[in-house]
C-alpha cells in the first residue's frame, strides 16, 4: 500500500506514519516542518519512509509528488494548527487549511486516488453546541468562533463538493483533544502535554477562567487506530473521534497532582476570548461506521504522555 502522509513531521502525524511503516506501507510524508519535526519520522525513515519538504500550498510540489508517487490514500493532516494566529492573521490560516486541502484535493481527484482521510476538528468545528447537544453529534449545524475551525469546516465543504461532483471518496474526522506522546509541551496547543511540561519543570499550571471548562480528550494511539479504520472503510462525510466524556481542566491537574514534586496548584488568569464552556463528541457513528472505539484510559494515556515527556528530556 502507498500512503501520503500531509503534516506526518508532526504530533499525530508521526504517530501514524510509524504505523504505517509498520505494517508494511510504502510512505512518503509531506511536512515544510514550520511546526513537525524531523526529529519525530527518525525511526520511521529509518524504516523506509521519505520525507519530502514542501508546503501544501505549493500547488505545483504537490501535484508532482502525487503524480509520481501515485499514493492509494492520502492521510491528510497538515494544517495551520494555531488557533491564536488564525485569528490575528484569518487570511494565512485560509491559505493553508483551505487553500492547502484544495491543492490535494484536486491532485487526489486527477492522479486518480483511492481515498481521501482528512484531519478536522470537533469542537473548533461544532462552536458552543447547547447542553442537550452534548456530547455533540455530527448533525449539529457548526457554528465555529475561530476562523481555524471556520477553515476546517470550509476544507471540508469542498471534500462535499468533489464527492458530489466526481464521486471522490472522502472521509473527515472530527477529532476531540488529542493528546500524547510528541505533543509540544512549550506549544500554544496541548493542554495535557503543555501541564507535562510544567509538572517536570517544577512548575505551577496556569488555568484560563475558572478551570471548569471540559474537553473530549483523546489519545494519539487512538486517532492512529481511528485514520486506518477510516481508509479502509467506504463511508463518507463527516465522523467524530473522541471518547464521548467530558474531563475539566481542574481533573486533568487533580489527576497529575500525585507526580508532583513541587507545588502545583494552579495559577488562574482571565478566560480566552471564544474559550468553550463544555465540549464533548458523540461517537456513534464511529463505532456503527467504521468499528472503532476508543481504547486508551484518559489516567492511563497521561501517565504514557508524561513518561515520554520526561524521556524526550523537557
Amino acid at each position: 500500500m502507498k500512503s501520503l502522509v500531509t503534516g506526518g513531521a508532526g504530533f499525530i502525524g508521526s504517530n501514524l506514519v510509524d504505523a504505517l511503516v509498520a505494517r508494511g506501507d510504502q510512505v512518503k510524508v509531506l511536512d515544510n516542518l514550520a511546526t513537525g519535526k524531523r526529529a519525530n519520522l527518525e525511526q520511521a525513515i529509518a524504516g523506509g519512509a521519505e520525507l519530502v519538504e514542501q508546503s501544501l500550498t505549493d500547488r505545483a510540489a504537490v501535484d508532482q509528488l502525487i503524480a509520481s508517487f501515485k499514493p492509494e490514500t492520502i492521510f491528510h493532516l497538515g494544517a495551520q494548527i494555531d488557533v491564536r494566529r488564525s485569528v490575528e492573521d484569518p487570511a494565512f490560516d485560509s491559505q493553508v487549511n483551505i487553500g492547502g486541502t484544495i491543492n490535494l484535493l484536486e491532485s487526489a481527484r486527477k492522479h486518480d486516488v483511492a481515498r481521501f482521510v482528512f484531519s478536522s476538528t470537533g469542537g473548533a468545528i461544532y462552536g458552543e453546541a447547547p447542553a442537550d447537544q452534548i456530547p455533540t453529534p455530527e448533525t449539529f449545524v457548526p457554528a465555529p468562533e475561530a476562523p481555524y475551525g471556520q477553515a476546517k469546516y470550509a476544507a471540508e465543504g469542498y471534500m462535499w463538493l468533489n464527492q458530489r461532483l466526481y464521486g471522490q471518496s472522502v472521509v473527515a474526522l472530527r477529532y476531540g483533544n488529542v493528546y500524547g506522546p510528541r505533543q509540544d509541551p512549550l506549544g500554544e496547543a496541548g493542554v495535557i502535554a503543555i501541564f507535562c511540561g510544567k509538572l517536570i519543570q517544577g512548575e505551577r499550571p496556569t488555568v484560563f477562567g475558572d478551570g471548569t471548562q471540559t474537553r473530549d480528550y483523546i489519545y494519539v494511539d487512538d486517532v492512529v487506530a481511528a485514520n486506518l479504520a477510516a481508509a479502509e472503510a467506504s463511508v463518507t462525510g463527516p465522523i467524530n473521534i473522541g471518547t464521548g466524556r467530558e474531563t475539566s481542566v481542574l481533573e486533568l491537574i487533580d489527576s497529575l497532582k500525585p507526580h508532583a514534586k513541587a507545588d502545583f496548584t494552579p495559577v488562574f488568569e482571565p478566560a480566552r476570548l471564544g474559550e468553550l464552556p463544555r465540549s464533548a463528541l458523540d461517537v456513534a457513528r464511529a463505532h456503527e461506521e467504521l468499528g472503532w472505539n476508543a481504547q486508551v484510559d484518559l489516567l492511563e494515556g497521561m501517565e504514557t504522555t508524561l513518561e515520554a515527556t520526561i524521556a524526550a528530556g523537557i
